[in-house]
């Protein structure tokens, strides 16, 4: 990409740029990203727009944030529901809960962490942190009280009590 174009549009641009990088083995899997302040620099855009075209690739779950480190390519594994196809972002933050849920790290009725916190602790997207959520409501794991936030379903203890 050559100079800057317009800020409008510019992170599809940037992540088109960065997944044909990819493609081309510029960026191994397993290997680090430039600093975001060298992509910035490459491609005189702000730090925000360069954030975007990011995200967009970790939704895609062609690279993972390392809080702390920097982004790093995924090696491509394969999702156990579909073998051959990537696991993507949302679905290792929900198996991540689902772990934690089983192992009885997060009991029935325990505060499911926000959106927010996952986004943090993830460094994906808002909306890669809500599909994760959606899909463990979907399973029954979790429940929404409006207003409140989301919460390990009080189902579960029946269910445990049970066995």
């Amino acid at each position: 990409m050559g100079a800057r174009a317009t800020s409008w549009g510019a992170y599809k641009a940037i992540a088109e740029s960065l997944r044909h990088r990819v493609a081309e083995g510029e960026f191994r899997p397993k290997s680090m990203l430039p600093s975001e302040a060298q992509l910035v620099a490459e491609y005189h855009v702000s730090r925000n727009t360069l954030r975007r075209s990011l995200s967009d690739l970790e939704d895609k779950g062609l690279i993972r944030s390392l809080p702390g480190r920097g982004r790093v390519v995924v090696a491509q594994g394969e999702d156990a529901e579909h073998p051959g196809a990537p696991l993507l972002q949302y679905q290792r933050i929900a198996g991540d809960l689902r772990e934690r849920i089983g192992s009885g790290d997060l009991l029935p009725g325990a505060v499911v962490p926000s959106e927010a916190a996952l986004v943090e602790l993830y460094g994906v997207s808002r909306g890669t942190a809500r599909q994760a959520l959606i899909e463990l409501q979907g399973a029954g794991l979790i429940e929404v009280k409006q207003g409140k936030g989301r919460f390990v379903s009080l189902d579960l203890a029946e269910t445990s009590e049970d066995v």
